[in-house]
Order: C-alpha cells, then structure tokens, then sequence
C-alpha cells in the first residue's frame, strides 16, 4: 500500500428532505460562514445512511477473501470523507433551491438563506466546494487502487442526489428520489471498495431497506409542512393523500424495508445472529415510530425523526459489521 500516493490525491485533506428547522443562530460578525452551513445543513443527520455505507463496504471487502486491513482501513477513510462532501453538496443544493419556499413557510424561515445570514453567492460557493471535494475522493480510489468506477459514476450520483429540491415540485415520489438519494450509499460504496461485490444480492437489499426506510420517514417529517405543501403547490405525500393516507403509505414502505433486512440476513453467509437481533430492533423501533406519530401527532416529531432513526441506523450497521467481522475471522 503506497500511503504517500493516497495522501498526495487526498490532498489537505453524503440527503434528507429539505424542510428540516434550524435552530435560531444570531446574525453577528464572529458567527463564520462555515458555522452556519455546518448547523443549517444538521451534519449529525449524517448519521443515517453513513453506517449503511460502512456496512457495504464491509460486505464488500469480504467478498471473495478475507478483509485486507492495511487497504481497507485507507478506503474506510476515504469512503467516509466522500459520505460528508456528497451529503453536504445534497443539503446546499437543496436550500439554494428550497430558499424562496422556506421564506414563505414559517417554521423553515429562519435557515440561513431566508434569513440573511448566508448570502447566496457563499452557499453556492460551499456547493462548488462540497461537490469537488465529493468527486476528488472518487478519483482517489483510481490513483491509489486502480479501481475508476467511482470517478466514473461520480456525476451522475451528484445529479442524482441534489435534484430533490426540483423534483418534489413535479410528483409525489419525491419522497422516494430522496429515498433512493440515501439508498445510493451502500451500493456507492461496494463498488468503491470491490464492484465484483455488487454480484451480492445482500448489497441491493440493504440499498433496498435504506430507500425504503428513509422514504418512509421523510414522509412522516413531511406531515410537518401539509398545509404549506400544499398551499404551495409542491407534491408532498401529505399533501395529496392527507395525514392519514401518508402515514398508512409511511407504514407500508418501513414494512418493506424490514422485509429487505429480513432477505439479505437469509441471503448472506456472513451474517448471523447478531445482524438478525438488529433486524428485531429495527422492526420494533419503527413500529414505536409509527405509533407515536400516530398517537401523539406533530408534538413528537423530532424525536421520531432523529432518535429512533439513529438507532437504527446505528444498531443494524454495527452488528452487521461485527457480524461479518466475526464470520470473517
């Protein structure tokens, strides 16, 4: 492994939906462009697709052989870098697109943009910025391990997950483009650490559970917004079936995604008990995120959101990888 070459493309030195409220910041001089986007654009929601991706990437590098650790842990670091630059180009693409719509909604006015305390001409900046540091990590993985396909594919994921923001606009799936801007992410990855591993049913099928899940609880936090949605003419879920008919269509799709878990656990030798222990945790948890939606409505919203959604991403990714580290060895 040359390291001089991986540091030398590294240089000095990732989509939920776009209604997500920020907290009030005040507008001072010492208040850096860099703190208002990092808040604006809720990084620690990182943290729903990112153990997905690692999870792929673990079932990828134990494809054929045993895990290489000396190369793997070098393409775990890029893969990771690659998750915030692609989330973080997603999320300004989606403000700078959302902005007139969030000044006009009062619980999304106060993001930097509507607000004043970005100016246009930064976020789009930081958009450059996020964008070329997402494609100069795929081109890592050409220089330092021969393997093209993420520069290749780099554009057209790019494309993919910052066109939310217009597709919402024209039809009621947006829900799932942003699902499947998510989904990308452990199929990203496989290909970036091995593309052979994509021949893995196991991979499509976490892609699957991702789409699905996120799909489904983006329409919860889209009950949110129902009335503005609609008002606006934008094509949310919420705002062409009613809260009702969303959340039976939120139910469905996180049926679904326990459905995918439950086919790649039996579909893959590597995983085992622990992977199908974090299938059960996940099944309850979203059962509990149904039911508190339904019984306690807008009031518990964030934490449905975020809490649950963080378990389980957090659980299942882990004992995924601890159950292939453990078939592995």
């Amino acid at each position: 492994m040359d390291t001089k070459r991986i540091m030398f493309a590294l240089g000095t030195d990732p989509c939920t939906r776009g209604t997500q409220q920020m907290a009030s910041v005040p507008a001072t001089p010492s208040t850096s462009a860099l703190g208002v986007i990092s808040m604006d654009i809720k990084i620690a929601h990182s943290i729903f697709a990112m153990p997905f991706a690692l999870l792929a990437s673990f079932m990828a590098a134990s494809f054929e052989n045993s895990i290489d650790w000396n190369r793997f842990a070098w393409q775990l670091l890029v893969i990771v870098l690659a998750m915030v630059f692609a989330r973080t180009a997603a999320m300004l693409a989606n403000r700078i697109l959302d902005r007139n719509i969030d000044a006009d909604n009062p619980r999304t006015a106060g993001r930097a943009l509507p607000s004043g305390r970005l100016t246009l001409g930064t976020a789009m900046s930081a958009l450059a910025i996020a964008s070329g540091g997402f494609i100069a990590t795929c081109l890592v993985f050409g220089l330092a391990w021969g393997n093209w396909w993420p520069l290749v594919l780099c554009l057209p994921v790019l494309g993919w997950i910052t066109s939310y923001g217009l597709f919402k606009r024209f039809s009621s799936l947006c829900h799932l483009w942003l699902g499947t801007s998510l989904g990308i992410s452990p199929v990203a990855a496989a290909i970036a650490i091995d593309p052979a591993s994509l021949g893995e049913p196991s991979i499509w099928l976490i892609a699957g559970m991702v789409t699905c899940w996120v799909s489904g609880f983006d329409i919860i936090y889209a009950l949110q917004d129902e009335a503005v949605d609609r008002e606006a003419g934008l094509h949310s879920i919420p705002a062409r079936l009613g809260t009702d008919g969303a959340l039976w269509v939120s139910r469905l799709l996180h049926l679904a995604a326990i459905a995918c878990l439950v086919m790649a656990g039996v579909l893959s030798s590597r995983f085992g008990l622990l992977f199908m222990i974090g299938v059960g945790i996940v099944g309850l948890t979203l059962a509990y995120e149904q039911f508190t939606v339904r019984r306690w409505g807008m009031s518990r919203i964030a934490m449905a959101f975020f809490t649950c959604n963080g378990i389980i991403s957090c659980v299942l990714g882990g004992l995924g990888i601890a159950d292939i580290i453990i078939n592995a060895g």
